[in-house]
């Protein structure tokens, strides 16, 4: 816990993209949410306005760039400059979902690698430290030359999904190749083997793999990832796996990103429940009965209080 003689000297503002979550982080950190406001011309220009003192404040902007991922980019540049010129004393970014992050590198000729490009406008705009949740990528800590807190939720995941669902007759599920390390990591904390689905076309919804490495015979499988977008590769993965003889399947993934038809694909794929956390804002759309919320408020409010008390969060690191 926070020493109260240091309380004055820390600051929490939210922006528009998860409200809600930001609410639950200032209850964890034990800091009200500071006054601000945002507005938009009739162009849809951004206008914010930082209604309190922060002068030598160190200074916590929480804000996912989530959908509308450039509107909700451009808010945080825009406060980040507001806070730098009001003289916060140092600022730090809380990004639960950062946006552009399969932009990691450079696939084709001529493509960018718009997750570098995010980092950099982010240090341009006087950044002092980002704290965000499940990068697509680790190797995106490393655009920055400020310090990133990457935050893992797979022990919060892991520890929900036994209260709720048990650990028998468990294998983890690599949905393909590229996702292994992220399911191995999963398994060792439920104490299950994994195996991999063969699927060389993760995107093509017409295609379904004919191999699944490993045993899911008679098992629940777990299908882990750190993200479902438009669910293509988690539907795949589901009939692959009960067409291989699994008795249940389970998906898991940190950010539920859910575009297009992805509710509708989750409703009608043979998914026992759809295990997400509320790392990004979900619409009452996108709810629906399988679904199971995770929230991360805990977890970014130690990192928050472990930061500001100038501790180590390397705790918060780990399996």
């Amino acid at each position: 816990m926070t020493d109260d003689n240091t309380r004055p000297n820390i600051k929490l503002f939210s922006l528009n993209s998860n409200r809600e979550l930001a609410e639950k982080i200032s209850k964890a950190v034990g800091v009200p949410l500071g006054k601000a406001t945002t507005k938009k011309f009739s162009d849809d220009e951004i206008k914010i306005s930082v209604d309190e003192s922060i002068r030598g404040t160190e200074v916590y902007v929480i804000q996912s760039i989530s959908d509308p991922v450039n509107t909700n980019l451009m808010e945080l540049l825009i406060m980040v400059d507001a806070l730098r010129r009001a003289s916060a004393g140092s600022i730090n970014v809380v990004i639960p979902y950062y946006g552009y992050s399969r932009a990691d590198r450079k696939a084709r000729s001529r493509e960018p690698i718009t997750a570098k490009l995010l980092s950099s406008f982010l240090e341009m705009d006087g950044v002092d430290r980002v704290v965000t949740l499940d990068l697509h990528a680790d190797q995106i800590q490393g655009f920055f030359d400020i310090p990133v807190d990457h935050l893992r939720a797979a022990r919060l995941l892991a520890k929900f999904f036994e209260s709720k669902h048990g650990k028998d007759d468990l294998v983890i599920i690599s949905p393909d190749h590229a996702s292994v390390s992220r399911a191995r990591t999963f398994a060792e904390l439920l104490d299950a083997p994994i195996a991999i689905i063969d699927n060389r076309s993760p995107e093509d919804a017409n295609t379904i793999p004919e191999s699944v490495i490993g045993d899911v015979e008679g098992k629940r499988a777990v299908v882990v990832d750190d993200m479902i977008d438009t669910a293509i590769k988690t539907q795949i993965a589901s009939e692959t796996l009960k067409k291989a003889g699994a008795s249940e399947v389970y998906a898991v993934a940190t950010h539920a990103i859910f575009s297009g038809d992805a509710v509708k694909r989750l409703e009608e794929a043979p998914i026992k429940n759809v295990i997400v956390t509320d790392s990004i804002k979900l619409s009452d759309e996108h709810k629906f009965d399988k679904l199971e919320l995770v929230s991360v408020d805990k977890l970014f409010g130690e990192a928050i209080n472990l930061i500001h008390n100038q501790q180590s969060v390397g705790k918060l690191f780990g399996r």
